[in-house]
């Protein structure tokens, strides 16, 4: 995305659109869904497999 010159005679003004208390519930809700699939996904870090010893007879 590039950067839009403004015209000399015009402004770009823009505003936050303010959130009902619906959206900003179901936003919410998304994001906690989105974190609690993203912990179940995550594995325990892996162990070092250290080299064993040969015994020759």
């Amino acid at each position: 995305m590039g950067i839009i010159k403004e015209p000399l005679d015009i402004d770009f003004v823009v505003d936050p659109r303010p959130l009902s208390q619906k959206d900003k519930e179901l936003i919410s809700n998304f994001i906690k869904a989105d974190k609690a699939k993203r912990q179940k996904n995550i594995t325990a870090p892996r162990k070092k497999m250290t080299k064993q010893k040969r015994i020759v007879i």
